[in-house]
């Protein structure tokens, strides 16, 4: 296997797993996946609640990461959306992540910072969309 071929498998791997494991956080909250949120920390969450909203997020936006579609400018909301969760709910309980939790915050984050810069790939409903643009005729 080519240099290229392996990046864009790379790629590929990391916009695939990184959307499913958002998609299924956002599932956990908005659709009660895998058990939701257990009663003691809140249970469902309230509708137009942040906990609600972040978990809308997370369902379509892990979606849209999964297809690839319209990658950059979900890909820059949910990185936002990251840092956001990392400050107000995670950097309170200590400064460095591996003190307070933060890790998975701090990672999505800085790949969906990627994702945003770099799109969707070749092998994504955007790269699809482009390849289809080129070939079309004028």
């Amino acid at each position: 296997m080519d240099n290229d071929k392996a990046r864009q498998v790379t790629f590929f791997l990391l916009r695939i797993v990184s959307g499913l494991l958002f998609l299924q956080a956002g599932g956990m909250k908005m659709l009660d996946w895998f058990g939701g949120i257990p009663a003691a920390h809140g249970g469902h969450p309230a509708f137009m609640s942040q906990i609600w909203i972040g978990g809308a997020l997370e369902l379509y936006g892990g979606a849209a990461i999964l297809l690839g579609l319209f990658t950059r400018p979900v890909a820059f909301i949910l990185s936002g959306m990251m840092a956001v969760a990392y400050f107000q709910f995670h950097q309170p309980n200590g400064f460095w992540p591996a003190q307070n939790h933060g890790e998975p915050a701090v990672l999505f984050c800085f790949i969906f910072l990627f994702f945003a810069a770099h799109g969707g790939g070749e092998w994504s409903v955007d790269g699809l969309r482009a390849k289809r643009q080129l070939t079309l005729p004028s």
